[in-house]
């Protein structure tokens, strides 16, 4: 017994220092982004800055040359409307190979499979020539239209839905449900975990996504928070501070997306990938 709780002290010993490892630098970020630029660099470092210059490098980032403002505007609107279009494609995709039966549902699965073995970077020249073609170039609706539907977070939704039971769904067919009703009232419900999971995900993604602003993206006000801090490291490469700064404007909304629905991701990976 005694051997077992210290096995578990020390285990949790190393977990600690390697957590306190890996949120370092993020400490780091907000500390600089508080500082005069003289003590960025100051060593050793100093984690709580003796004078505070959070306001100013705050002002310079949101009111400064880069319309930093737009930039996040824009990737907001394009992540949170890329997400809930991937929650309702994916969900419906994944209730539809777990739980209908349909000819040729596992070849048609693992066809769907088959296409996320090709790169990304293979499907670049043939996604732009159709993208030009709809006449959808530099605009978000380019990215919110290649970003709609995602093989990967179906395979998620159809892992966790082949772990509800059946019953609930006879019991839903008895009751003269449709098949919609019962996607809908019945399986999203219960299946809560995997869509904060898949949201994130999706949210993340986007969010983060570099190539596709960069691709299909010319006009500056389109930007994204990803092409924004391109810029924005273009013009103040040298004032470490405000770039912090940015930088750790641009990653609040994935902290607090992850703080509230930290509990459903565990859940939603845990289960996507033990069931069915």
């Amino acid at each position: 017994m005694r051997q077992g709780t210290t096995g578990k002290t020390i285990v949790t010993a190393i977990m600690a220092v390697f957590s306190i490892l890996f949120i370092s630098p993020l400490i780091w970020m907000v500390s600089a982004a508080s500082k005069f630029e003289k003590d960025v660099m100051a060593f050793p470092i100093r984690w709580i800055p003796r004078e505070w210059n959070f306001i100013e490098n705050f002002k310079t980032v949101w009111m400064g040359d880069v319309p930093f403002n737009l930039h996040y505007f824009n990737s907001l609107k394009l992540a949170v409307i890329s997400t809930l279009l991937t929650l309702l494609f994916s969900s419906m995709a994944g209730f539809s190979f777990a739980k209908l039966n349909f000819p040729f549902k596992n070849g048609a699965f693992i066809l769907l499979l088959s296409f996320f073995l090709i790169p990304n970077e293979a499907t670049l020249v043939p996604r732009f020539i159709m993208i030009r073609w709809l006449h959808l170039y530099d605009t978000h609706a380019s990215l919110i239209l290649m970003g709609a539907f995602t093989i990967p977070l179906t395979f998620l939704m159809r892992q966790f839905m082949m772990g509800i039971h059946q019953e609930y769904i006879e019991a839903g067919k008895m009751d003269g449900a449709g098949i919609f009703r019962i996607y809908w009232q019945i399986v999203l419900p219960m299946a809560k975990p995997i869509i904060a999971t898949v949201g994130i995900l999706k949210f993340l993604w986007t969010w983060n996504d570099y190539q596709g602003p960069l691709i299909f993206l010319m006009d500056p006000k389109l930007f994204t928070i990803t092409l924004g801090m391109q810029s924005f490291n273009d013009i103040y490469s040298t004032s470490y501070a405000v770039v912090m700064m940015a930088a750790v404007s641009a990653i609040i909304p994935l902290l607090i997306l992850f703080i509230l629905l930290q509990r459903q991701v565990i859940d939603g990976i845990a289960g996507g990938g033990v069931k069915g």
